[in-house]
């Protein structure tokens, strides 16, 4: 049997989703709580890897696994026995073709930023940049340049594992908003490369503090060049929000 799953966690205490050597991920964490209810080791597929720090409120990831008491019990036993900081939200069983990765059609983050210093509740999520004064409508003129399909080398970078990924995407949505002292990105589209949100991020950021301009960043993305003035955001603000079938 195959099942679809879904889940959300915080990733300030976790070494990313994908499995390592010394066990503090989210994979690893979840195919432990998998090896306990069905007393055998079970890997897990997620719809793609976050970093280090970056949380989710729409992961989804599949197994399979033979269980015979249905869906809302498996959901049950996976609710106990998970570090406090993930949780899965459903789960049902779907049909074999299904693959959480490579089903996926698109995917929805969203990063936040605030203005001034950011109370001790709130900075684990969001990454404060001081009390600055931005130009959102720069940063979302430079944005809409952005979007549909291109090469998005300019803002990707190496993972360091000699793993592959088309660095051709489609960006359906990217874009700012602004709520007092919060600044939102909101972003959709069919696929990123490693650090490409987080580099869009910092990059539009930046231009809005008027610290670079939006004619080398165009630059930059015409020709594939990951520029030297072209830097990544931190994790922490970076939520996945939901991956699309």
């Amino acid at each position: 049997m195959r099942w679809r799953c879904e889940c959300r966690y915080d990733g300030t205490d976790f070494c990313g989703w994908q499995s390592q050597p010394n066990g503090n991920t989210l994979q690893d964490f979840i195919e432990g709580r998998s090896a306990v209810i069905f007393g055998k080791s079970i890997r897990i597929h997620g719809s793609g890897r976050t970093d280090a720090g970056v949380h989710a409120r729409g992961q989804v990831f599949h197994f399979d696994g033979n269980w015979s008491h249905g869906a809302e019990k498996l959901l049950r036993a996976f609710r106990s026995g998970l570090p406090s900081g993930i949780q899965i939200t459903a789960i049902e069983a779907v049909d074999g073709s299904f693959h959480a990765r490579f089903s996926a059609k698109r995917k929805r983050y969203t990063y936040q930023i605030y203005l001034g210093h950011a109370s001790p509740f709130e900075k684990r999520y969001k990454w404060s940049i001081g009390d600055r004064v931005v130009d959102l409508q720069k940063m979302n003129d430079l944005a809409h340049h952005l979007l549909g399909e291109h090469d998005f080398s300019a803002f990707g970078a190496i993972r360091g594992d000699g793993s592959e990924n088309n660095s051709r995407k489609t960006l359906y949505q990217l874009s700012f908003s602004r709520d007092n002292r919060d600044l939102i990105l909101e972003t959709e589209g069919s696929g990123y490369l490693y650090k490409m949100v987080r580099t869009l991020v910092a990059t539009l950021l930046d231009i809005g503090l008027g610290k670079i301009d939006g004619n080398y960043v165009l630059h930059c993305f015409q020709n594939g060049i990951r520029g030297e003035r072209i830097v990544t955001a931190p994790p922490h603000g970076l939520f996945l929000e939901k991956v699309f079938y």
